[in-house]
């Protein structure tokens, strides 16, 4: 055969190839996808991640035949900004959800909302479940939301077609502030239980969740499953109270463990198990007073050790994430939206800046290390504290922050660097030995406080939040306008 004919069916050939394989690409149907995130769950409270104390058989499972990241990073270690964050793709600073706004008076300035306050997440932002919209996706949302609680600002009017849930954390009723109505039970944008049964919510999360799978399962949907617990206060349903081995918190955990299995048997039973994507993650780490744990990582909740900011964080999808697989590659909450929207076959928003990365080629092989997500910059509140650099972690020098919540850590006068790669548990200032290195990670501030902002500081490229200037109390029986 002259060589002529050898290229042409060469040619011929990888013709066909391409065309097989950008038909499969479009006979890909897209992925249902669940993101289940608990409310103060710690990096150490899951028997994958280290766990003694706490029997997460389902979760574990769930790890044992997906992958599991090291480094997954929210970008808050309280709650309000950082599911800002996921919703969004950006950092906290950028669509202004940092801190409170009035009322109740003196909460102003402080990490999360409080109940009828006047701030939400804006109605112009584009939510990660109205990007999954432009594919046809039928969404939920079932649990703590977290992002307002006026109508304007409630899940419905960011992209979600039902909700059933509490607005804000458990522990803001009556006995936080005089102002708070009693805890409100919420289905779409009426109350309909307050103060709401919390013993029974896990297990009414479960039910809400599996009837919406079953009603959707011909279409692709979203469900966002934002549990109430292992938030203090605890509870947990009959069938788990004292059944741990740590208290109702660990009660708490092994409930959410079981919720996650039913979940997963609901998937395997009918039929779209291999055509969803399951995300299991927690809104950041556990507090240092209910029994929860982040080993081997340093701090808590609300602070700036590892502890706050590094998560859990599972993902499963069978025949499409590989199983077994362990991933040490830095990835934020704020990379889901970006990863998620390209494993669905959606755009993202081009009229904005969003700050998380597209990582889903890393999902469906965890052998690519991806370029560009070397950086991770923590932000207390207003102000930028600490920068992640590759393997390095700088607290920067500052000595001006607000004491707001329970962490004595106030900020430092000098730096402080750790090598997270040898040294996770931050124990080792390693600033002395390594000026250069402290310079280099020093000078990535300037960027993002010019960006973002800082403490007095505006950044260029904020975005408002959402403001209502006379904020009502969900009550019984209101109905948005």
């Amino acid at each position: 055969m002259s060589s002529s004919f050898r290229n042409f069916f060469f040619v011929l050939a990888l013709l066909c190839s391409c065309q097989t394989e950008e038909q499969d690409q479009k006979a890909e149907t897209p992925p249902n996808i669940i993101l289940i995130f608990c409310d103060d769950l710690g990096y150490g409270d899951l028997g994958v991640y280290g766990s003694t104390k706490h029997r997460t058989p389902n979760i574990d499972q769930m790890a044992a035949e997906g992958l599991r990241l090291t480094d997954f990073y929210v970008t808050s270690s309280v709650c309000t900004p950082s599911r800002s964050s996921l919703m969004t793709g950006c950092y906290p600073r950028r669509v202004n959800m940092h801190q409170n706004a009035r009322p109740p008076a003196g909460t102003e300035g402080w990490m999360v909302l409080f109940p009828v306050a006047q701030r939400g997440l804006h109605p112009d932002e584009i939510s990660l479940a109205e990007v999954l919209k432009q594919k046809e996706y039928k969404t939920a949302c079932i649990g703590k939301w977290h992002m307002g609680d006026q109508p304007q600002f409630l899940p419905t009017r960011q992209g979600f077609d039902s909700y059933f849930g509490i607005p804000y954390s458990n522990d803001m009723g009556t006995e936080q502030f005089p102002i708070n109505p009693p805890l409100p039970l919420m289905r779409n944008e009426s109350v309909i239980e307050a103060p709401a049964e919390q013993s029974t919510l896990t297990k009414r999360y479960t039910e809400e969740a599996i009837r919406f799978i079953q009603e959707n399962q011909a279409h692709p949907f979203f469900l966002y499953l934002p549990h109430t617990f292992p938030h203090d206060p605890l509870f947990a349903s009959e069938d788990f109270l004292g059944k741990s081995q740590n208290g109702v918190y660990g009660d708490a955990v092994e409930e959410l463990d079981w919720s996650t299995g039913e979940i997963m048997k609901c998937l395997k039973k009918l039929g779209i198990d291999e055509n969803t994507l399951v995300i299991f993650s927690s809104d950041n780490g556990a507090s240092s007073r209910f029994g929860g744990s982040n080993l081997p990582l340093s701090d808590w909740k609300g602070g700036l050790g590892e502890g706050g900011f590094r998560v859990p964080c599972i993902l499963r999808w069978p025949g499409h994430i590989p199983a077994g697989e362990t991933s040490s590659m830095l990835f934020t909450s704020m990379d889901l939206m970006p990863s998620l929207a390209f494993l669905a076959g959606a755009e993202l928003p081009r009229d904005r800046i969003i700050d998380g990365m597209n990582l889903g080629p890393h999902l469906r092989n965890p052998h690519i290390r991806m370029a560009g997500r070397e950086t991770f910059f923590y932000y207390r509140v207003e102000q930028l504290q600490a920068i992640r650099h590759g393997q390095w972690k700088l607290y920067l020098a500052r000595d001006d922050w607000r004491k707001i919540m329970w962490n004595s850590d106030r900020g430092s006068s000098s730096y402080r660097l750790y090598d997270l790669s040898a040294d996770i548990a931050e124990e080792n200032n390693l600033a002395d030995q390594h000026p250069e290195i402290v310079a280099q990670i020093a000078s990535l501030a300037e960027r993002i406080q010019s960006d973002i902002g800082d403490t007095d500081k505006d950044g260029a490229n904020q975005r408002p939040a959402g403001h209502e200037p006379e904020p009502k109390p969900l009550v019984m029986n209101r109905k948005s306008e």
